[in-house]
């Protein structure tokens, strides 16, 4: 099968597209209506208070972005009237049964006209709150699915996960589905249901108790890592995203679905044109950080493995996958994407291509002055990373009694432990603070909540700083191989003839 006959799929279909004004679901919609525009309706669900809130929504964050810019160019004065004649917009909840559609004409409608629903609604915020992630990586998939069975015509359903509900597993990461109420570290008891009524007991518990606002949010943030830790997820996103795996794969017998697995989604590669990316993403804050000047440390191994895949090539995986499954070409129903084991990125190269890059193209300040940048010292262990902050950020601030002996040593280093903990730091300025009667508060007050934030981050984000793990792609590879068999085609999936410079 080739491109043009794959693409052929979608003439006259209707696909319903979850998380519309998400990252992924805007360049899916491009790509769309750029290489197939005899497609027949693309309903993006958003979530908006009334149809009003919904328009104003597709305008301003969707078909109002730059990425549309070539496909403006390519319908002219038409583009108007063609997104109208292409996107419908719908204000709803993933969070509820129906998909959150009051409508029933329009629940009705959409039952009986979708050939394929793309679900891309997620949460990615690693310290969500369980409730939030629950709500929506979990029970919102199991809402599509719920949804998908009503679709009369439905020929496929795409269902976007995450690479990493793998965990902190190493070596070579295979293409497996998760069994309901399967963890990673061999701890029964995983039921969803059990979860959400965890949630739901401890939410009555913190209002009982007369919590704020901002407890409650922090209390239900720890919840997530807790849980996520007891089953063996390093985090709330990532054990969230692994349980809505199991909603979509329980019913597989049921209904046609696929999972795709992308690893960091970075920016676009080739189209609509390299480059374009929205807001500040994961490995995406590490760059501008270090080009402001800001990140002048990093914590990490520089052999371990930066898997990332720009945004147009799982647009691209999802495509393919999507077609091949409603064509029954393919039985798998896990595609991993991603690009360690064709065209590994490590750390190290990240520290040098930044060096590179910055030095020649600086970024320019507030008063118009390059930043000059240099080499990120990089720690390798937690204990290091301990010391640098300890020592860094916290020594100045820490007020030890007279000692007129005090002799400095030698080299300059301060006599304290290499195991000083920066807890010890903040202890002692806690007691400075109150022999000065609190005259260090807002320092020390600042500083505690700023150290810790940064110490939470941390632990959060530290089982990929160390990633030792690559995910094979023997499934998607063959997919690809089947697709596109007769010669080279101009719809790029994989990272093999990227040249990282």
């Amino acid at each position: 099968m080739e491109l043009g006959s794959a693409l052929q799929f979608l003439d006259n279909k209707s696909i319903l597209v979850t998380g519309g004004t998400g990252f992924l679901a805007k360049i899916f919609v491009e790509k769309i209506l750029r290489v197939q525009p005899n497609v027949k309706k693309l309903y993006l669900l958003v979530r908006a208070a009334d149809h009003k809130s919904a328009i104003h929504r597709l305008h301003h964050e969707i078909v109002g972005k730059d990425l549309f810019r070539n496909l403006k160019e390519k319908c002219g004065i038409n583009f108007s009237s063609f997104i109208s004649q292409k996107i419908t917009v719908i204000p709803g909840d993933l969070t509820h049964q129906d998909l959150g559609l009051h409508d029933s004409d329009l629940l009705q409608l959409l039952c009986k006209e979708v050939d394929v629903l793309l679900n891309l609604a997620a949460t990615t915020n690693f310290d969500e709150r369980y409730d939030v992630a629950l709500d929506l990586n979990t029970l919102g998939a199991k809402h599509v699915v719920d949804f998908a069975k009503k679709c009369a015509k439905l020929q496929v359903l795409v269902h976007v996960s995450t690479a990493y509900v793998s965990g902190e597993r190493s070596g070579l990461i295979v293409e497996n589905s998760y069994r309901m109420g399967e963890t990673l570290n061999g701890v029964t008891g995983l039921d969803v249901n059990i979860e959400k009524q965890v949630v739901e007991d401890q939410l009555h518990f913190l209002h009982l108790q007369g919590a704020s606002d901002k407890d409650i949010t922090i209390a239900m943030k720890d919840l997530g890592i807790q849980r996520a830790r007891l089953y063996g997820w390093p985090n709330t996103y990532v054990f969230t995203k692994a349980m809505g795996e199991m909603m979509v794969g329980e019913l597989k017998d049921i209904i046609p679905a696929v999972i795709i697995r992308p690893t960091i989604v970075t920016s676009t590669y080739k189209e609509p044109f390299p480059g374009w990316v929205e807001g500040i993403r994961t490995i995406d804050s590490l760059a501008v950080g270090y080009a402001k000047g800001k990140l002048t440390f990093f914590l990490g191994d520089l052999e371990a493995i930066v898997d990332v895949i720009p945004a147009d090539m799982v647009v691209n995986a999802i495509i393919v996958a999507m077609i091949a499954k409603a064509r029954h070409q393919q039985p798998q129903t896990i595609y991993q994407v991603g690009s360690s084991i064709r065209n590994p990125v490590r750390y190290s190269n990240l520290q040098d291509y930044g060096f590179r890059y910055f030095t020649k193209n600086p970024w320019i300040n507030k008063d118009g002055k390059p930043v000059i940048v240099s080499k990120v010292t990089v720690m390798n262990s937690m204990d290091s990373f301990q010391r640098y902050m300890a020592f860094r950020y916290l020594l100045l601030l820490k007020v030890p009694p007279y000692n007129p002996s005090f002799q400095p040593p030698f080299n300059g280093v301060p006599p304290y432990s290499t195991k000083l903990s920066f807890h010890v730091c903040l202890q002692g300025l806690e007691l400075a603070n109150a022999a000065f009667c609190h005259f260090f508060q807002g320092v020390y007050s600042n500083l505690n909540r700023k150290i810790n934030w940064v110490m939470r981050l941390v632990d959060i984000y530290r089982p990929y700083l160390f990633f030792n793990a690559t995910y094979v792609l023997f499934y998607f590879l063959t997919l690809i191989q089947s697709l596109f068999t007769k010669k080279k085609i101009n719809f790029p999936v994989l990272l093999s003839t990227v040249l990282m410079i």
